[in-house]
């Protein structure tokens, strides 16, 4: 049985160093590669980058199942996540938690795993990317708490701001059937 989930939570927060460990624990994982209008060799996460004109082609052309905008760049999640949800696989995407309404809506059943991080190791972690001033820095450390949740999404808080192998424990059981799913079955 499919279950998609959505990785979200502040800068910084490890979201994407967690869900690679994810996967190294549990191969069969589908991690979603997204779409983002900034140059790939701006590095973190594994995604393609586009343009902003590409971008806007393929959003025309039903290219995503989900898109939006955040810090100045576009995100798509590709149409074709649609497939591995189909074949009843455990999707993985690295969302945004002002995106999760239109995620729910999209991906019925969908489930949150919150990645969270004290706000020294946030801003520690973005320092380290070198991609942004420190008044940027300050930006993000400002908003990291300004979105709130929609209400009814199953939660689950992951603490990423100690060893790596303890929030992967916390979401290897968190990325487990949930009774109520079991029972639907």
């Amino acid at each position: 049985m499919s279950a998609v989930f959505a990785i979200v939570g502040p800068s910084g927060a490890g979201k994407d160093t967690l869900i690679a460990a994810l996967v190294a624990a549990r191969p069969g994982l589908h991690v979603v590669r997204r779409v983002i209008t900034r140059p790939e060799s701006a590095g973190g996460e594994p995604f393609e980058g586009v343009t902003e004109a590409e971008f806007a082609r393929r959003r025309a052309a039903g290219g995503f199942a989900l898109d939006w905008q955040a810090h100045g760049l576009r995100y798509g999640i590709p149409a074709a996540t649609s497939g591995a949800v189909a074949e009843g696989r455990t999707v993985l995407f690295n969302g945004s938690r002002a995106m999760l309404a239109e995620a729910a809506r999209v991906f019925p059943g969908l489930r949150v795993l919150v990645v969270t991080a004290p706000a020294a190791v946030l801003a520690e972690r973005l320092a380290a990317r070198g991609r942004e001033s420190r008044a940027d820095i300050a930006a993000r450390l400002a908003r990291a708490g300004a979105y709130p949740l929609p209400e009814g999404l199953p939660v689950v808080t992951i603490d990423n701001g100690g060893a790596l192998q303890a929030a992967v424990a916390e979401a290897l059981a968190a990325l487990e059937p949930q009774p109520e799913t079991q029972a639907k079955g």
